[in-house]
């Protein structure tokens, strides 16, 4: 045999091989499911609704008074297309996944993406507010454009506060591909799940994490490396996690924690309340402390 058709042979048995691996499973497996959102859509729509928030933001519009009533007909539209195409791709999938007769998937699509719309000035005014937050807590910001146009945070509440309402929704895979999109380009990871009260502002931001039932009051600020997360999981009888439920932590008003501070589990820092960096927290803290880690040991001290 000459080394042509050997090569050849050799690819036939490798095509057997890896086909093979593809029988029977499913989640990996992406074949024969074109009713699955499209990643690249879902980008191209959170950065459309970014640009309906902070107009100009990309640069890819030249946005004046004159025509910017032009600019956000011609952006909504676009939205409600691809979005509410997206959106019953994932109902869809749903759909699929759960062998349910749900309804009609596309008048379904469209109710969630009216939704969301509709929502577009509330979440406008929160951004407003954790722009001002951010600049308000950091002495280093020295205009509200620089910390819109440079912060990654911006890119990540952005993503978060479009990605929740769609989460609460309860749209599949959507709202966790957003919240991923951000995640992936500012080192910040907030699942869309989290409620975030306004005035919000993670200073550096890299290395954040806030997991699913994660409750933020107001006026909290939070610092890089901080991990808002969940203790092991319960398992049921066959060993699996059992999902649901409140396993993350809660913090009330005017909270702030410092660098790479770790808060696990359903605990809850009390209001007013200070957390000290690489501190690592696993009870609740009561209202007015600070919290600090000296040789070792928690310190709780009344705030004055």
């Amino acid at each position: 045999m000459d080394e042509g058709k050997l090569i050849n042979a050799k690819l036939q048995v490798l095509v057997d091989q890896i086909c093979e691996t593809y029988e029977g499973d499913s989640g990996i497996n992406f074949i024969d499911a074109a009713n699955l959102p499209v990643r690249d859509k879902i980008f191209e729509v959170l950065e459309l609704l970014t640009e309906l928030i902070f107009p100009g933001y990309t640069g890819k519009r030249k946005v004046t008074k004159s025509n910017i009533r032009y600019v956000v007909i011609d952006i909504l539209c676009h939205v409600y297309t691809e979005l509410s195409e997206q959106i019953e791709r994932a109902y869809k999938y749903r759909c699929r996944m759960e062998k349910c007769d749900s309804g009609d998937c596309s008048l379904m699509a469209a109710e969630a993406t009216k939704k969301l719309l509709d929502k577009l000035p509330e979440i406008r005014e929160l951004l407003k507010e954790d722009v001002m937050a951010a600049f308000d807590g950091d002495p280093a910001a020295n205009s509200y454009e620089e910390i819109v146009i440079s912060y990654p945070f911006i890119i990540a509440i952005t993503a978060h506060r479009i990605a929740h309402e769609l989460f609460l929704q309860e749209v599949p895979l959507i709202p966790r591909i957003m919240a991923e999109c951000a995640h992936s380009s500012t080192g910040i990871d907030i699942h869309p799940g989290a409620k975030i009260g306004k005035r919000f502002f993670i200073d550096h931001g890299t290395g954040v994490v806030i997991g699913e039932t994660t409750l933020i009051g107001n006026n909290v600020k939070i610092y890089q490396g901080t991990t808002l997360g969940a203790l092991s999981f319960a398992k049921d009888e066959r060993g699996r996690i059992i999902k649901g439920g409140k396993r993350h932590p809660t913090l009330e008003d005017n909270v702030t924690i410092y660098a790479e501070a770790t808060i696990l589990g359903d605990v809850t820092i009390g209001k007013n309340s200070v957390i000290g960096s690489n501190v690592w927290v696993k009870e609740s803290v009561p209202p007015n402390v600070t919290v600090t880690i000296d040789s070792g040991e928690l310190e709780i001290n009344e705030r004055k």
